[in-house]
């Protein structure tokens, strides 16, 4: 039976996915068996796993990270926000509910067998398990019913190691603030500290970190210098969306108001030849973008209104007008149609609202989710093509007689009749090395011949070494029980 270890933070944002990843690759290089878990994850950028469910995308890359396949039990309660106030409620990898808030604060205590239940069976597989907190413990107004932070550790008896962001500032705030609002039960499961995102002399923070520990009780266990690195790896937060600034090759990509699986972009931000620019809201798509994407979205409908209201609609009409280049994934996909019909009101009130009407498309939204991952072939390139899929609805139209991909043995997408609208469901696509070359150089850029995946292997190793040069990691692993 596994040892477990426990690192929360003491905010939100603060590294902890990061983290995580890099102690489980440098527990696998100690020879250990690891398994990544999170009891509770709010995010819309979610991977499909090899059991054919979803969880969050940290917690895939930490599967990566153990030399892994993901499995829903790494992350068993997925929350998709869709609104201000409410979310789509995923248990292990599967769809239970549309909750608002207040709701879902009433089910949380129901939900904990279910998170318990996978993180047992996960510490059956392994020598290890490092587990990735939510949010912060300092939401103690949050306590009651939790199944994120000190609620779980308490269940399962699992030590904590705090973390702080020195990068924002107030890091000794952050958490001798934390030791002063917790419960002394709470605080007594907290086995040591670790600050992050340290930039300069780590010299000039030596009194700090000693007046953290003195005013805690907390031990350290290392002060985390910046990852330089850490841009090469998926993001998981929408906060964490960045523009790349590469090559001459410009692609713009709206920032939707629920953007979702936005690390699509991310084999692409590695491009020497090619610049990503996200677009805010209130900002013009620029004039000189090669192709606009529209990405993943957990409301088609609503974001639909909100690119409207943006003017993206008009900025989209004039980049074709200029011989510009469009492509939709998922949800993007859906909106380049004629229109999308919601009869069942499953993102909203029922009903049917014009697409942007750039592909002679119909979709209508259903309850049941499709979640597969895929393989196939990209027919203009004849390059091999591998993602998955995760999204309701279906769309059909004529423009479907021109499939952009042929997926698993059959037409997937659809290109429009001068071939510069394009769409699929496909996620993760550009992650196939070859077609994304070919899809570089169709657009007139130079393809950089990377691997992708070797790029983030790589890149896990780089940041395992960053811990074991900063931290105490076998310090860290004594702590695990």
């Amino acid at each position: 039976m596994a040892k477990a270890l426990m690192i929360q933070g003491a905010g939100s944002n603060v590294g902890k996915s990061m983290l995580v990843a890099g102690l489980c690759r440098a527990a696998v290089h100690r020879g250990l068996t690891v398994r990544p878990f999170k009891p509770q994850n709010m995010s819309n950028n979610a991977a499909v796993t090899a059991d054919g469910g979803e969880i969050g995308r940290a917690q895939a890359l930490q599967a990566r990270a153990c030399g892994l396949a993901s499995h829903t039990d790494m992350n068993p309660v997925l929350l998709k926000p869709e609104t201000d106030t409410g979310a789509q409620v995923v248990v292990q990898g599967r769809r239970i509910a549309t909750l608002r808030a207040r709701d879902y604060a009433a089910m949380k205590p129901r939900l904990l067998a279910a998170v318990l239940e996978s993180f047992e069976r996960l510490k059956a597989q392994a020598d290890l398990v490092i587990v990735e907190g939510a949010g912060s413990p300092a939401e103690i107004n949050l306590r009651a019913g939790d199944i994120a932070n000190m609620g779980f550790a308490e269940a399962s008896g699992t030590p904590v190691v705090l973390v702080g962001d020195i990068d924002r500032g107030g890091v000794i705030a952050q958490l001798v603030g934390t030791r002063a609002v917790l419960a002394e039960a709470d605080a007594a499961r907290i086995a040591g500290i670790m600050v992050n995102k340290f930039r300069g002399d780590p010299g000039l923070f030596e009194a700090g970190m000693a007046e953290i520990v003195a005013r805690t009780g907390w031990p350290s266990f290392g002060l985390v210098p910046w990852f330089s690195g850490a841009h090469r790896l998926p993001a998981e937060d929408a906060v964490d969306i960045g523009s790349s600034r590469g090559g001459p090759l410009k692609i713009a990509v709206p920032m939707l108001s629920r953007i979702a699986n936005f690390d699509d972009l991310d084999p692409l931000k590695l491009e020497p030849s090619v610049s990503v620019e996200m677009v805010p809201p209130g900002r013009a798509i620029p004039g000189d973008a090669a192709v606009v994407i529209l990405a993943g979205t957990k409301s088609t409908a609503g974001d639909l209104a909100f690119l409207r209201a943006q003017g993206w609609d008009i900025d989209i009409a004039a980049h074709l007008r200029r011989g510009g280049r469009v492509l939709g994934i998922c949800g993007g996909y859906q909106m380049l149609g004629r229109v999308i019909r919601d009869p069942g009101g499953i993102e909203g009130p029922p009903g049917a609202v014009p697409g942007l009407g750039l592909l002679d498309l119909e979709t209508v939204m259903h309850p049941k989710k499709r979640l597969a991952e895929v393989s196939g072939r990209h027919p203009e390139s004849g390059t091999e093509v591998r993602g998955y899929e995760i999204h309701i609805g279906a769309t059909e139209g004529p423009d479907r007689a021109r499939p952009w991909l042929e997926i698993d043995g059959r037409p997937e997408g659809a290109v429009s009749a001068d071939g510069r609208v394009a769409g699929a469901y496909l996620h993760g696509i550009f992650t196939s090395d070859a077609f994304r070359a070919a899809w570089i150089a169709g657009l007139g850029g130079t393809p950089g011949g990377i691997g992708y995946g070797a790029e983030v292997d790589a890149t896990l190793d780089a940041l395992a070494a960053h811990l074991e040069a900063h931290c105490d990691i076998d310090g860290l692993l004594a702590l695990a029980r």
